[in-house]
């Protein structure tokens, strides 16, 4: 019996092949969507799950005000970890961690050639307590308890010795410096956790932690981790650490301004350290100084309700198109039942048609997520692999088929097979309820162009944020300026270095200095108006070592006064401040004004600890941060730094120059790698994550408004053919072909527009509130939403004209036959 109604099921398939074929595709592509979406959420909601003590570990953060500079970071001071420990009992352990950079690294006393490791991080012993990752080789226990020690990825070990046998002992050199002795070798840390790393240092002996001042609100470049013991309420916990923070901050504030905490909280600043659980850093944390990009919590969400929503409308489509067709076939119920079928066999078959769909479309959805894997990869970063070994994912995936073809063939399966044929041959069986489906119907393709219409507004602001983030002037040179990265590998050659480099006439400037105008981890400091630190007085800024030539290379602009020049022999204590930092320091003319800083001093620094600072020039402010922020206090001082040698060059001599320098780099460091980027490219990189959402958003409208078109073309069919003899009896009272198809289309684009006013208010408040997430960003103009309209109602337009033109230009002669 089974046999016979899938029989009778492909030979309806094959008999009413463009409802079929409609149906299929529009509800595979929802499957599709929905498929996508899940991977790339459960890749993101993944993260940290390989840890077994991720739920127990937090990570304190600073939310600091200070001398005009807000900041919410990521790192904290060096004692804040240990001192936790010591005074609340509900923390097991601790860890921090001190993120160095890049290293060149090559195993020590061989001719190897050294090869760029990008993330090697400093590590606390207890490290592995915290962070269980399986052990190749070594002891996780003790392999970090010396000084310059190190355990290496496994894949590190394979590139540096084709393998991982007979490598714990060995020596390796970073960036031809420091000797560290390889004590182990870890497996490769997931994908899904917030920080990568090919290399973990020890930090015993670590100096910087040895000089570290003894305040809470100092030194804030470790990511710092508490283990908290079983069973800890967390909220609990917070409000102890929080407490604890408090008294700790207090005492800063009196040693270093001389105040209480609560007077210096009434000049509008703050200084607060809070804990955030270590599973909510990746989607929930917004903080700076991240040891690797973030995700974002609403994007997750919105992908969520995208997938929801399209996957919606494709079932939708696919039960209305389903019980509009099954109309059409109430004759054929009745002949059924009039040879002697009984209706739990009508019922059987409905849904065995219904079920049949649904599997085609759920392997066609299957088939295509196979071709688009690469595709999928390139666009989000994640691995399209289903779980299909997972009993749970094959569960789910049965039971979709299963529910969508029981919704989808529940009303002809149990409404239609209940008419008696009598009724069903005078035509009266289902006038009753038509007007209630067609109502039905209605509403859903009104929701259908809601979010159809959502999609394609989003999709466009988002495009239009990113063009404004990717073309506004940023106030420096971006474009043909490339930088030759681990300068300092070459020593006192560097200045030879870049004057070889300036012999080429393509070359335009040429540059050394620790930091350049693109975000990345830097080193603020505190300054003063006087020789006292205090909070009237104070400014935190960004701190640059520059040579004479930054300004030249990157063709920053002057406000007033000059730059760094070796003609006046006294730049060593003068400074160049940014718009922003007068803004700060209130200073009307500021050019010769003084700025004092003391650093390294441990406990409150005495007016002789002060250095002087003369201020020479005022640069305009320049975008060094994401537009996401706003520009901070930035001070440029002269002095030697080797990190980076910034080349700007005529725009037609690219490929020569990367030449050229590669050329005099083997000369001068002949076992070094050469490695360089072109600033706009690195620039640009800071907006993957809003290119990513962009273009998914754009895809996934693409895809609701194909999905919305293909039931509004189904639908736009069956009306037709209801209507047919109708339109053949206006055919021949007189009626044009623009009359018939204004007729059938005018129903339909009520509907769409309907649409376009629900979904335009909406659309706008939410999208709202995703700008606000950036400092400087456009406006939703009018005319995106009038296009986003037009857009809509034209694609409506076609898919429901095509259908009434083609019903329009049929001879009435065939309606009108079987009259």
């Amino acid at each position: 019996m089974l046999v016979n109604y899938l029989k009778i099921s492909l030979r309806n398939l094959r008999k009413h092949k463009l409802f079929s074929l409609t149906n299929i595709i529009g509800l595979s592509i929802g499957v599709l969507c929905c498929l996508l979406i899940m991977m790339y959420v459960q890749h993101e909601m993944s993260y940290e799950e390989w840890n077994p003590k991720a739920e127990r570990i937090v990570r304190p953060y600073g939310d600091i005000n200070f001398g005009g500079n807000l900041m919410r970071m990521a790192v904290t001071g060096a004692i804040i970890a240990p001192e936790s420990a010591e005074v609340i009992p509900e923390i097991e352990d601790w860890c921090r961690i001190r993120d160095y950079g890049s290293f060149l690294v090559r195993e020590e006393n061989t001719n190897q050639v050294n090869i760029q490791v990008e993330d090697v991080l400093s590590v606390d012993s207890s490290f592995f307590n915290l962070f269980p990752l399986p052990m190749v080789e070594g002891d996780p226990q003790r392999c970090l308890q010396e000084p310059n020690t190190l355990v290496i990825s496994e894949d590190l070990a394979n590139k540096l010795f084709g393998g991982t046998k007979s490598v714990v002992g060995k020596n390796l050199l970073l960036s031809d410096r420091d000797s560290w002795t390889i004590t182990g070798i870890y497996k490769d840390i997931p994908r899904n956790t917030h920080f990568k790393a090919d290399i973990l240092r020890s930090l015993n002996g670590n100096e910087e932690i040895a000089n570290s001042p003894p305040f809470w609100a100092a030194n804030n470049n470790f990511h710092s981790y508490l283990l908290l013991r079983e069973g800890t309420d967390f909220q609990k916990f917070q409000k102890k650490f929080e407490t604890l923070a408090r008294e700790k901050v207090s005492i800063t504030a009196r040693t270093l301004l001389g105040m209480s905490l609560e007077d210096f909280e009434k000049t509008g600043q703050h200084a607060r350290y809070l804990v955030q659980q270590m599973k909510d850093i990746h989607l929930k944390s917004n903080l700076q100084v991240e040891l690797e990009a973030n995700g974002d919590i609403r994007y997750i969400w919105i992908f969520s309700f995208v997938a929801l929503f399209v996957l919606m409308i494709a079932c939708i489509n696919f039960m209305n198109l389903t019980t509009a067709k099954s109309v059409q076939r109430t004759k054929e119920i009745a002949v059924r039942k009039v040879l002697g079928s009984k209706r739990k066999q009508l019922i059987n078959q409905f849904l065995s048609e219904a079920m049949v769909m649904t599997f085609l479309a759920f392997v066609l959805a299957f088939l295509i997520a196979w071709i688009i894997k690469p595709s999928y990869l390139h666009i989000t970063g994640v691995a399209l692999n289903l779980p299909w070994s997972d009993p749970l994912f094959l569960l789910i995936i049965i039971g979709s088929v299963i529910l969508v073809g029981l919704m989808a063939g529940s009303y002809p399966a149990f409404f239609l097979s209940a008419y008696k044929p009598l009724d069903i041959i005078r035509g009266s069986a289902t006038g009753g309820k038509a007007s209630r489906d067609q109502s039905l119907r209605n509403i859903l393709v009104v929701f259908q162009f809601t979010v159809a219409t959502a999609l394609i507004i989003g999709s466009f602001v988002i495009y239009q944020q990113l063009q404004f983030m990717q073309h506004k002037k940023l106030g420096f040179k971006q474009e043909q300026i490339l930088v030759v990265d681990n300068t300092y590998t070459l020593g006192n050659n560097i200045e030879s270095f870049k004057k070889e480099i300036l012999q080429d006439p393509m070359v335009k400037s040429v540059s050394i200095s620790s930091y350049l105008p693109i975000p990345s981890s830097r080193s603020n400091s505190t300054y003063s108006k006087g020789r006292e630190l205090r909070e009237d007085l104070a400014i935190n800024m960004a701190e640059w070592r520059v040579d004479y030539d930054y300004a030249n290379t990157y063709d920053l602009k002057l406000k007033e006064g000059r730059f760094f020049d070796e003609a006046y022999g006294q730049d060593s204590n003068a400074v160049v401040l940014n718009e922003a930092a007068i803004r700060i320091l209130g200073f009307e003319q500021p050019i010769g004004m003084k700025i004092y800083g003391a650093h390294d001093v441990q406990g409150k620094p005495t007016p002789d600890d002060y250095k002087e600072y003369t201020i020479i020039g005022v640069l305009q402010d320049f975008h060094y941060e994401s537009l996401r922020q706003e520009i901070g206090a930035l001070g440029m001082f002269l002095g030697r730094s080797t990190g980076k040698v910034s080349v700007a060059f005529q725009s037609e001599s690219t490929d020569r120059i990367i030449s050229q320098l590669e050329n005099i780099w083997q000369k001068m460091a002949p076992k070094q790698p050469f490695s360089y980027r072109f600033v706009d490219e690195t620039f640009g990189k800071m907006y993957e994550a809003e290119k990513r959402v962009g273009t998914i958003t754009l895809i996934f409208a693409t895809l609701a408004i194909l999905v919305s078109c293909l039931g509004l073309f189904g639908l736009s069919t069956f009306v037709v053919e209801q209507r047919s003899k109708e339109i053949g009896i206006r055919k021949v009272l007189g009626a044009s072909v623009s009359n018939i198809v204004a007729l059938l289309s005018r129903q339909f684009l009520i509907l769409v527009g309907l649409g376009i006013i629900i979904a335009i208010p909406l659309t706008w408040y939410f999208i709202s509130g995703w700008l606000e997430n950036f400092a400087y960003r456009i406006s939703i103009r009018w005319t995106v939403l009038l296009v986003a309209a037009i857009l809509s109602l034209l694609i409506a337009f076609f898919t429901v004209g095509s259908q009434s033109l083609k019903a329009a230009i049929r001879n009435p002669v065939k309606a009108l036959r079987s009259e």
